[in-house]
């Protein structure tokens, strides 16, 4: 199981029937590929679609029928297609339950940042400052380190997302919580022991005195 699996595994075990699940792009994208055969969700794309299917077949894709960053999507049966208008009143109403969103970093107290490297081009900052403060539940799906070094940081050093807590944030290593606004170390990843996760993480962590294993 490579790195990004075992992440959309992990937050596909946080989805119960009945959601309205929003999933960013990248990472987010594949935990749709491991939902529970006997739960049946409503994935949301902000661009206008509720009911959203798997990629299409090859010579099917409709130029009409994207997600929100442009790439082929179906809809299932039942499936209802608004304006950005009706969607973005959805996720800023609080209508959306769970969001899985990339991440850039994550800092100590679980402040997100995610929709720009100052200096590079900025296509769009996307829906992630609205999914971030309006969904009842934020999970950040990411891996651990980039270039060697730890996105779970001391503080952002890039623009944050929102000033919201998030609630959960999963990388290949480990899975976190923030109660009190405290970087908590919840589950540990197949293999990985708790000085693992603390020697490739920046930020300061609460350990509680057992620490279980994630279920994949």
């Amino acid at each position: 199981m490579n790195a990004q699996e075992i992440i959309a595994r992990r937050i596909a075990r946080e989805l119960r029937p009945g959601m309205l699940v929003n999933l960013g792009i990248g990472i987010p994208t594949l935990v749709a590929n491991f939902v529970p055969a006997n739960v049946h969700i409503f994935f949301q794309s902000e661009n206008g679609l509720i009911g959203t299917g798997p990629i299409p077949e090859a010579g099917m894709a409709h130029p009409t029928l994207t997600d929100a960053g442009g790439n082929p999507v179906t809809a299932l049966p039942g499936a209802s297609t608004f304006d950005s208008a009706v969607s973005f009143g959805l996720i800023r109403g609080g209508h959306v339950d769970l969001t899985v969103l990339g991440g850039l970093e994550v800092d100590g107290h679980g402040l997100l940042a995610n929709w720009m490297i100052p200096g590079k081009m900025v296509p769009g900052m996307g829906g992630a400052m609205d999914l971030v403060t309006g969904a009842k539940r934020v999970v950040v799906a990411m891996q651990h380190s980039a270039k060697g070094k730890s996105k779970i940081v001391k503080q952002c050093s890039l623009p944050l997302t929102s000033r919201r807590v998030v609630d959960l944030v999963v990388t290949e290593l480990a899975v976190f919580q923030f109660p009190g606004g405290r970087a908590t170390l919840a589950e540990t990843a197949p293999g990985i022991s708790v000085a693992d996760v603390v020697t490739a993480t920046d930020a300061e962590l609460v350990i509680p005195q057992q620490v279980p294993e994630m279920t994949l």
